[in-house]
C-alpha cells in the first residue's frame, strides 16, 4: 500500500511533463492521430522529435525558522520522441539555522543523472558509484491503462490532482500551455516542461529553460551513462524497497478505488507520517483525486 502511495507522488510530475501535449504538430497525423494501437515502445511522450534543453534553477523560502537559498542548472537531451531521455542535474543548497540564538550554516550540493530507455529507466548513485535500473512508473502505469491515448490521459490526471489550463505564454519564443496545479504552475510546449514553479512547505523552486532547440541531431554522446556497475531493482524503484514491495500493484489500485477520502488520510497518516506531515488539506484531496482517477485508469 505505501509504495502505491509513493508512486502517486512520483507520477504525479511525471505525467504533467510527459503526458500532456497541449501543442500538438497538426502537420503530423502520427501525433495529432489517436494512439490507442501504438505499443508502449512507440508512444511518443513528446510531440517534439527531438531536442536540448538547458534550465536554470532558484531555490528560496523560510521554514521553522531557516532560511533556505539555492540554484542549480539541468541538461536535457532526448531523441525518438521521448523514448529516449536524459538529464543530468547539479544543485547547491544553503540553510542559514539559527536555534535558540545559536547560529549555523549548512551547505548541501548534488548531482544526478536519469536515462530512460523504452520504458527502463537508469539513475545514477554517485556516492556508491552504482546505477540502478527499473522500469518506468509512469510507462508501466499508462501500459496498464484503459485509455492509451497518452495526451488525453495525462490532462485527465492533471485535472483529477487539480490541475487547470488557465492559459497560454511564450517561454523562449515558444508558446507553452500555462497549468496551475497545487503547489505551483508548469509551463508545457508540446509535452516539454520550459518552466516550473513549484512551493512546497515555504520553499519555492523556480526551473526555467535557458535555451532551447528542436528536432535537432541529438549526438550519442549525450545519453551516455558512467563506467558504474547495472544494479536491477524490482517495482517502481526506492518504491520496491518497503517491507510490502511483494504486493501486486493492479490488485492494490483495485482495493484503493473503494478507499474513501478519510481512509485514505488514515492510510496515509499511519504509513508515511513524515510525508502526511507536509501535506497541506488541498495536497492531501489532490492526492487522492489522483489516486481514484489512476485506480479507476488500470481498469479490470
Amino acid at each position: 500500500m505505501k509504495k502505491i502511495l509513493t508512486l502517486i507522488w512520483q507520477l504525479t510530475l511525471i505525467t504533467a511533463l510527459c503526458a500532456c501535449n497541449s501543442n500538438p504538430d497538426t502537420n503530423n497525423p502520427e501525433i495529432t492521430g489517436n494512439l490507442s494501437h501504438v505499443s508502449q515502445k512507440n508512444l511518443k511522450r513528446y510531440g517534439i522529435r527531438s531536442g536540448i534543453v538547458h534550465y536554470k534553477s532558484i531555490i528560496n523560502g523560510k521554514v521553522m525558522g531557516s532560511t533556505i537559498t539555492g540554484s542549480g542548472h539541468e541538461d536535457l537531451y532526448f531523441d525518438n520522441w521521448g523514448a529516449l531521455e536524459l538529464k543530468k542535474k547539479e544543485e547547491k543548497k544553503i540553510t542559514h539555522m539559527n536555534i535558540f540564538g545559536h547560529k549555523k550554516t549548512q551547505v548541501d550540493a548534488s548531482k544526478s543523472i536519469d536515462k530512460l530507455d523504452n520504458g527502463k529507466s537508469y539513475n545514477v548513485d554517485f556516492k556508491n558509484k552504482i546505477i540502478y535500473v527499473r522500469d518506468d512508473p509512469a510507462m508501466s502505469v499508462m501500459k496498464n491503462t484503459k485509455d492509451a491515448d497518452v495526451e488525453h490521459a495525462g490532462k485527465q490526471m492533471l485535472e483529477a490532482m487539480g490541475g487547470k489550463q488557465i492559459g497560454e505564454e511564450k517561454v523562449l519564443g515558444y508558446l507553452c500551455s500555462v497549468w496551475q496545479i497545487p503547489g505551483g504552475k508548469q509551463w508545457i510546449y508540446k509535452g516539454v516542461p520550459l518552466k516550473i514553479q513549484m512551493t512546497v512547505m515555504g520553499i519555492t523552486t523556480t526551473q526555467e529553460a535557458t535555451s532551447a532547440k528542436f528536432n535537432i541531431s541529438v549526438p550519442s554522446k549525450y545519453f551516455e551513462l558512467p563506467d558504474y556497475p547495472i544494479e536491477k531493482m524490482a517495482g517502481f524503484g526506492n518504491i520496491g524497497m518497503y517491507d510490502d514491495s511483494q504486493s501486486d500493484d493492479v490488485s492494490d489500485m483495485k482495493n484503493l478505488r473503494k478507499m474513501s477520502y478519510k481512509e485514505y488520510v488514515e492510510v496515509l497518516k499511519k504509513n508515511d507520517p513524515e510525508t502526511f506531515q507536509q501535506m497541506s488539506e488541498e495536497e492531501l484531496k489532490a492526492s487522492y483525486n489522483l489516486m481514484q482517477k489512476m485506480a479507476s485508469q488500470m481498469g479490470n
